[in-house]
């Protein structure tokens, strides 16, 4: 079994961090990646899952601790998915307001039954001791053993 004292959550969000840290209680420190790097790494990912991947990855090789990250986003079933993975740069860049405009008028002529909204959450553990014991094909985003 692996233990470890601390742990470092892949968010700047504040919110995030206080909400998990009292879900892990004293056991455990939580850290934000903010206390490592301003920089986020870049979403390459073709889903949720590899994104929050990515994400993990990054924080515990920047930190050297285990590392946890989400990432998650909208995904409207009548329009195939979308935004799907893009959903935090669905109106490029300009925010969560104008990405929660920008749907509401592609949805306005859609009726309410269709609209159906679920939202996709992903979170990912990293343990870079565990990375470093595999072989570098098994650290990689698709390997398989």
């Amino acid at each position: 079994m692996i233990t470890f004292t601390q742990l470092v959550l892949a968010s700047h969000n504040a919110g995030k961090l206080k909400e998990l840290q009292a879900m892990l209680g004293e056991s455990v420190q939580l850290r934000s990646i903010g206390e490592f790097s301003s920089v986020e790494p870049e979403e390459t990912g073709l889903s949720f899952v590899e994104n929050a991947i990515l994400k993990a990855r990054n924080a515990a090789r920047i930190s050297g601790l285990p590392a946890l990250a989400d990432d998650s986003g909208l995904a409207v079933d009548y329009l195939g998915g979308a935004p799907g993975i893009y959903s935090a740069r669905y109106a490029n860049g300009q925010g969560d307001a104008a990405n929660n405009a920008k749907l509401l008028e592609v949805l306005k002529d859609v009726p309410a039954a269709m609209r159906a909204v679920p939202s996709a959450p992903v979170i990912e553990p990293s343990l870079p001791a565990l990375a470093r014991a595999l072989p570098s094909a098994l650290a990689q985003p698709g390997g398989s053993a």
